[in-house]
Parts: C-alpha cells; sequence; structure tokens
C-alpha cells in the first residue's frame, strides 16, 4: 500500500490525484445521479413541508450504500475492467489501489450506510438499499458475463433509488412510488444499449455479453431500444395520471419523450456511432429535465 501512496503521490508517475481515485472508485458520476432521483422520490413523497434532517440522512445513507456498491463491484470485475480502455484507469486494474483496501471500504461503507438508513430512516429504506445492493452485486454483475437480458436485471437495482427516496418520506410503499421506479427501470435500458453499441468491441474483448455483440445486424439492438423508448413514454404519463404533477409536466413528459424516441428511431435505422452517441446524449439531457418538471410541479 506504500507503493501504491507514492506512486499516487508522485506526479511524475499518475496524472490522477486522490480525489480522482476516490471519485473513480465511488463511481462519482453514478452516485450523483442515485443521489438525485432518491432526493426527487423524497421530494414528491413528502407530505406538508420538507424535513430537511430526515432529508439528509436519506441522502447521506444512501450515497454510503452507492459508494460501497460501486467499489465492491470494481473489486469484482477489477480483471474484465483492465481489459477495456474505458475502464482500465479504475483504481484497481491501474495498480493505484489494492483489493485489501477496496473490500473493506466497501464492505464498510456498505455496511455503515444499511445500518444508518435503518436507524435514521426507517427499516423499510435499508431494505430496499439491501436489495439494492444484492440485486447489483451478485446478480447483475455475474450477469454481465453469461446473458445479454443483464441489462434488464441490472435497471432493476439502478431504479431503486427514487423508490427508496419516496419509502424515506413515506414509510409505505405505494403507486406513486412504483411510478418512479418504472420511469427510472425503462430509461436506462435505451441509455444503456446505446453505450453497449458505442463499446461493443470492448465489452466483447472483456467477455460481457451485450446484445450488441450477438446481434450481428443491430436490428435487435435497434428495436429494443425503440420498445423501451416507447414504454418509458407511457410510463412518464403516470405521474400526471396519478395526479402527483399538473398539466406543465404533462406536457414536459410528453415533448421530452417524443424527443428522446426520435433519436431512438434514427439510431435503429442507422445503427452508427454518431447515432448511438445522439441517443445516449439524448437520454442524459432526458432524465434531468423531465424530474426538474416534475418536482417543479409537483401537486400532492
Amino acid at each position: 500500500m506504500k507503493e501504491v501512496s507514492a506512486e499516487i503521490l508522485n506526479p511524475g508517475s499518475t496524472e490522477k490525484s486522490w480525489p480522482a481515485v476516490f471519485a473513480d472508485l465511488v463511481k462519482a458520476r453514478l452516485t450523483t445521479l442515485v443521489l438525485l432521483t432518491t432526493y426527487v422520490g423524497f421530494y414528491v413523497g413528502g407530505r406538508g413541508a420538507l424535513n430537511y434532517a430526515l432529508m439528509f440522512n436519506t441522502l447521506f445513507g444512501t450515497a454510503l450504500v452507492a459508494a460501497g456498491a460501486a467499489a465492491l463491484n470494481q473489486l469484482l470485475e477489477r480483471e474484465y475492467d483492465a481489459k477495456m480502455r474505458r475502464t482500465a484507469t479504475r483504481p484497481l486494474p491501474s495498480g493505484r489501489l489494492q483489493p485489501a483496501t477496496v473490500a473493506i471500504f466497501g464492505g464498510v461503507c456498505s455496511v455503515v450506510g444499511l445500518v444508518y438508513l435503518a436507524l435514521l430512516v426507517n427499516l423499510l429504506t435499508s431494505v430496499l438499499g439491501a436489495v439494492t445492493l444484492v440485486s447489483y452485486l451478485f446478480i447483475y454483475t455475474p450477469l454481465k458475463r453469461v446473458t445479454w437480458t443483464n441489462t434488464l436485471v441490472g435497471a432493476i437495482p439502478g431504479a431503486l433509488p427514487p423508490l427508496m427516496g419516496w419509502t424515506a418520506a413515506r414509510n409505505e410503499l405505494g403507486g406513486d412510488g412504483w411510478a418512479l421506479f418504472a420511469i427510472l427501470t425503462f430509461w436506462q435500458l435505451p441509455h444503456f444499449f446505446a453505450i453497449a453499441w458505442m463499446y461493443r468491441e470492448e465489452y466483447a474483448k472483456a467477455g460481457f455479453v451485450m446484445l450488441p455483440n450477438i446481434d450481428a445486424d443491430g436490428s435487435r439492438t435497434g428495436q429494443q431500444a425503440v420498445f423501451n423508448t416507447v414504454v418509458l413514454l407511457v410510463a412518464s404519463l403516470v405521474p400526471f395520471f396519478f395526479k402527483m404533477a399538473g398539466t406543465f409536466y404533462l406536457v414536459s413528459a410528453i415533448l421530452l419523450g417524443a424527443g428522446f424516441l426520435f433519436f431512438a428511431i434514427q439510431f435503429s435505422r442507422q445503427l452508427t456511432l454518431i447515432r448511438a452517441r445522439q441517443l445516449f446524449l439524448a437520454s442524459i439531457i432526458y432524465l434531468p429535465l423531465l424530474l426538474a418538471a416534475l418536482v417543479g410541479d409537483k401537486l400532492k
């Protein structure tokens, strides 16, 4: 560990600082998305004045679980990450951190996060956090080397954070919370199919079974992207019909969904790197705008 520390501190041997290494370890962008969707679930699920203390506890506990899951995922996939250019610079394959260090960090963050949620938020939210952690690490992660349907399975832990936010605010499961879960589930699918297409050669080299790797002409990949974007458009209307949000949200959901669908159709018609990038960019623009409309037009 001393050698690794020296390497990190030596600017001549690496370009990454400690904060950058830590950001890679906890998958900072993914964790930020987790916290954003958890906040939306908490805010939309809350009644009356916003409970800032409870919100902080929810986000802090969730952040610990998410950081722990990210670290443990990299521990499990370190050999495969080393084979892909986009992940070869992560802390473990690059040698900046050792497996034992990452295992301790990930394990402690995960356990402390779940206990924190159970004690300072509620047991239901902690249970959902545990389901997220277990399904992500021990179902989705190994399935990536077995079947392309891992993408469908992986959408489940990815969609649970807004439901965790909802249960944190209400301490119950309800249709409104499941509506948020559905939106995140179907958003992830075209988002990830675009990524899988862009990096299909790297995934194949690393031994991951993704749809574009077994879909010679790309037709199934395009069809899946379009189908799930259509379902997402329908799911995004549910908050309006459940009276969670008003007309502004409805119009926003329709316009954003139509725009997202346009790029999915373009991708299915022209399976090129450019179209895949356009679909990916459309996905990361769509979600925050939709969630902002939902928060801004909350009715309940």
